[in-house]
């Protein structure tokens, strides 16, 4: 299915796991899935405001997100009610699941990138350290780092917006 289908708008929960416990839960529409990388578009799903001070998620922000099957991150493109590009915020997460629900393991590591490129960071490193990741599962820990090497070299210079087409 793909944005452009004539075929009704499908459901989706989104499930977003941390340590073993459900962090939040939410309705979504699914835009596309092509058996790797899944789209789907949903609201702000947090209460209120969350302000990082570099960005502010706000009650009317629309989310595309962005999940793959075989990569250890997903992408959320994060538009204000009006439409305009605010950034993308990726999450550090195992390769999603899907079935009746998409269900991400959030592994504490975040990238942030502004709409116009120049603002990438590097987010919750030390959240990361904490959790122990690294002692439990190495494997796990130095496949969470190499993405959030991946995607920052995209976003800084790379070709970031082509794992949106």
């Amino acid at each position: 299915m793909s944005a452009n289908s004539a075929e009704p708008a499908r459901h989706v929960d989104v499930v977003l796991v941390k340590a073993g416990r459900t962090k939040i839960r939410y309705g979504a529409e699914l835009l596309a899935d092509d058996g790797t990388r899944i789209a789907v578009r949903a609201p702000w799903a947090g209460d209120g405001v969350r302000d990082f001070g570099f960005v502010r998620f706000e009650p009317g922000d629309v989310f595309t997100e962005y999940y793959w099957r075989d990569r250890w991150y997903s992408v959320k493109e994060v538009r204000d009610a009006q439409g305009t590009l605010k950034g993308w915020y990726c999450d550090i997460t195992r390769p999603a699941l899907s079935g009746a629900e998409l269900v991400v393991e959030d592994l504490d590591l975040d990238l942030w990138r502004s709409a116009d490129g120049t603002d990438v960071r590097r987010l919750d490193e030390d959240e990361f350290a904490e959790s122990g990741l690294s002692e439990r599962d190495p494997q796990a820990a130095a496949a969470a780092m190499a993405a959030l090497d991946e995607l920052e070299g995209l976003a800084r210079g790379g070709d970031f917006e082509a794992l949106l087409t």
